[in-house]
């Protein structure tokens, strides 16, 4: 095992290569070993040179119910009566601790995306794993899923 700290974009593409070559390794061998050890730089490699910012609250609300195919009217339990669902969406009015609570209970929206003023980005980021746009997500949420998620 040769694996050393991912500086570079040829040194990325050249782990994202060696990951495609030992990606079913079995875990606890000398190849897993290295699959795990190799998809971590990945990861903090990516999140350094290509950063997401955080969605915008109304936003990202708009879209879980485009994913859920909500209406307007299913919000009522998490954000109040139907006009204080419209203002919410609307932007004219801010969303409110309890519903912050509700929606991200209910929805299981992020509440660090939640509690953003819309219209204005917190200066943290969201830690999106990209794979260099070959396999969006898949070789980290893969090796997850066999090895368990160990971040310390």
């Amino acid at each position: 095992m040769n694996v050393r700290l991912i500086k570079t974009k040829s040194d990325h593409k050249a782990a994202l290569a060696r990951i495609d070559a030992i990606f079913h390794a079995s875990p606890g061998t000398a190849e897993g070993d290295e699959l795990e050890l190799l998809l971590h730089l990945v990861e903090e490699f990516e999140a350094a040179q290509y950063p997401i910012a955080m969605p915008d609250p109304i936003d990202a609300l708009k879209f879980r119910m485009e994913q859920q195919g909500l209406k307007q009217a299913d919000l009522v339990a998490y954000i109040g009566n139907k006009s204080k669902v419209s203002e919410v969406l609307n932007r004219k009015r801010p969303l409110s601790l309890a519903m912050i609570r509700k929606v991200h209970t209910g929805l299981g929206i992020p509440a660090e995306v939640l509690v953003q003023e819309p219209g204005k980005a917190l200066e943290t980021h969201v830690h999106v794993t990209f794979a260099a746009a070959q396999r969006p997500q898949r070789i980290v949420a893969e090796s997850r899923a066999t090895y368990g998620n160990k971040k310390s």
